[in-house]
Order: C-alpha cells, then sequence, then structure tokens
C-alpha cells in the first residue's frame, strides 16, 4: 500500500518538471521527486518485525536474522541534504532569471534573445 503512495509521489513530481512551465513549479515538481524517492528508498528497507541495527550481547542471537538494513536510511539521509542544497540553488536560480528577464516562463524565456 505505502509502494503505491510513494510511485505516486513520484509521477506527480515527474509531472511537475516534464510539463510545467513555470521554473518554480519545476522546483516544487522537483521536491515532491526526491521526496517520493526517499520514501520509497525507506519502504525497501523496512522490516516489519525488524530490530533496529545495532549489535548488543542480548540480541547478538536473532541480529543477523531480524536486523533493519541501515543503508536505504543512510541513504535517504544523504539525499534529503542534497535535495535541500539542489532546491536552495534552484530557487536561487530562479531568482536571478526573474531579476532579469521579468518572467518565471519558459515558453517567454526562450523566446528572447540577447
Amino acid at each position: 500500500m505505502m509502494h503505491i503512495f510513494a510511485i505516486s509521489l513520484i509521477i506527480i513530481g515527474l509531472y511537475g518538471v516534464i510539463f510545467k512551465d513555470n521554473i518554480i513549479k519545476k522546483v516544487i515538481g522537483l521536491s515532491i521527486l526526491a521526496n517520493g524517492t526517499n520514501i520509497l528508498l525507506v519502504i525497501i528497507g523496512y522490516r516489519p518485525d525488524g530490530i533496529p541495527p545495532i549489535a548488543t550481547l542480548s540480541n547478538l542471537a536473532s541480529f543477523l536474522t531480524s536486523a533493519v538494513d541501515p543503508l536505504p536510511q543512510a541513504l535517504v539521509l544523504t539525499s534529503i541534504v542534497i535535495d535541500v542544497s539542489v532546491t536552495a540553488f534552484a530557487l536561487v536560480l530562479c531568482y536571478r532569471i526573474y531579476k532579469n528577464f521579468k518572467t518565471l516562463d519558459i515558453k517567454k524565456i526562450s523566446n528572447l534573445k540577447g
């Protein structure tokens, strides 16, 4: 069930990036796409009866069979940091584009020569 939610977020983000003409809407679509990917990675690493991936003397016997994989969580944390920096950079570019061209519409910007 949660896979459907994550995949629908990815599809909504792709729609925003591909079909919208406003640059701000493209940045929002890119952020939704990244969040959908992060949720999908967390869902892939989820184990219903899992224990935290910390080996102690009390859980050493069941650690290998029931420990949750920490790699997707680490990938998601890294992806969140990268997504924040890419979004901030894209918004600064949007600000500079609006300051120079007085519009955020891609079709109007591409028609300008200069």
